[in-house]
C-alpha cells in the first residue's frame, strides 16, 4: 500500500538557545541552521525512510526550489507538490539546552493551494492505501471525505489543535492521532472520552511515557517509550505518526506498529533537527532488535 500525505511544507529556521525566551526577552543563539519541515513534509520523509511509498500533495512557494528537492531526496514523490507565487510556509523554531522547543509558524503556500489538483492526485490511490492529514493546510475535509469515498485509510493528526477544523474532519478519518495535551482539549471540548468519538482508533503520543492506542471493542495497546539521549524533541509526533503508517501500510499489526513508530521517535530526537532527524528504515530495526 501506499502512504500518501497532503500536507505543509516549510522552511524550517532552526536557533539553538541556552534557554526559551520569556515575555519582551532578547536571546542570543548560539547556533542557526535552515531545513526542510512542516509537519505534512515531516510525516512524509518519516513514512519513506520507514521503508514506505510516500507521495506528498501539497504547494511550495516561489522560494521552495531547496525544500522540494530535499524533500524528493528524501525519497518522496513530489509530482503533486503546487508550486505557487508567494513565500513557501516557514517556521522558526527555538530549541533549548534540554530539547525542548518553541515555533512560530507562518503558512504561505500551505494556505494558498488549490483545492483541485490537490483532489485530482488522489484519482491514482487504492483500495487501503494510507492518507496522512494534519492541521497546517486548508481543506482537510474536502480531501478525507474524498478519501474515505475511495476506500483509503485516513489518519489524522490534530495538530496545531484547532476544534473547528477537527469536527469539520471527524467524520471523514479512521485514525486519530493526538499527543496528551490535544487529546485533554478534546475531551474537554467535546465533553466525552475518547472512547465515544466517531472514529475507528484513537492514538495519544505522550513522549517519554511512550505512546497508546484505543479502538473499540478490543483491549487498549500501550508502547513505552525506547531510551533515548535527547538531542530535539521538535518533529518526534510527527516522526512517530509517519512511521505508524509505514508500519501500517505493510501490513503490522498496530501493536507491531505502534512499537516500530516507538523506536523510530527514539532515534528521531536522538539528534538535532526535522525530516533531516527521520531515522532509516534499518536504524529503526537496529534499535528494535536491541529493545
Amino acid at each position: 500500500m501506499t502512504v500518501w500525505c497532503f500536507g505543509s511544507v516549510n522552511i524550517d529556521h532552526f536557533y539553538r538557545v541556552a534557554h526559551l525566551p520569556g515575555a519582551g526577552e532578547t536571546l542570543a543563539a548560539t547556533s542557526y541552521r535552515m531545513e526542510l519541515g512542516g509537519k505534512g513534509a515531516n510525516q512524509s520523509v518519516a513514512a519513506a525512510r520507514a521503508g514506505a511509498e510516500c507521495r506528498h500533495i501539497g504547494a511550495v512557494g516561489a522560494d521552495g526550489a531547496g525544500v522540494l528537492a530535499r524533500l524528493q531526496g528524501f525519497g518522496v514523490a513530489c509530482n503533486a507538490i503546487q508550486q505557487l507565487e508567494g513565500p513557501t510556509g516557514h517556521a522558526v523554531i527555538m530549541v533549548d539546552g534540554q530539547g525542548e522547543n518553541c515555533i512560530l509558524l507562518h503558512g504561505g503556500a500551505n494556505r494558498a493551494l488549490a483545492l483541485g489538483p490537490a483532489l485530482a492526485a488522489l484519482e491514482s490511490a487504492e483500495l487501503g492505501d494510507i492518507l496522512l492529514l494534519q492541521n497546517e493546510t486548508d481543506h482537510q475535509a474536502a480531501m478525507a471525505e474524498a478519501a474515505m469515498g475511495r476506500g483509503m485509510e485516513v489518519i489524522y493528526s490534530a495538530a496545531p489543535f484547532d476544534l473547528e477544523a477537527l469536527n469539520l474532519v471527524l467524520p471523514y478519518i479512521n485514525t486519530l492521532v493526538v499527543n496528551a495535551v490535544e487529546a485533554a482539549q478534546l475531551q474537554a471540548a467535546l465533553g466525552c472520552g475518547l472512547e465515544d468519538l466517531p472514529v475507528e482508533a484513537v492514538v495519544v503520543t505522550r513522549g517519554a511515557e511512550g505512546a497508546s492506542w484505543h479502538a473499540r471493542g478490543v483491549p487498549d495497546i500501550f508502547v513505552p517509550a525506547l531510551p533515548a539521549v535527547v538531542v530535539d524533541t521538535t518533529g518526534a509526533g510527527d516522526c512517530f505518526t509517519g512511521a505508524l503508517a509505514a508500519g501500517l501500510a505493510e501490513g503490522q499489526t498496530p501493536q507491531a506498529a505502534m512499537r516500530f513508530a516507538a523506536a523510530a521517535a527514539a532515534v528521531q530526537v536522538s539528534r538535532p533537527g526535522t525530516a533531516g532527524a527521520m531515522p532509516a528504515r534499518a536504524e529503526i530495526l537496529a534499535l528494535l532488535g536491541k529493545a
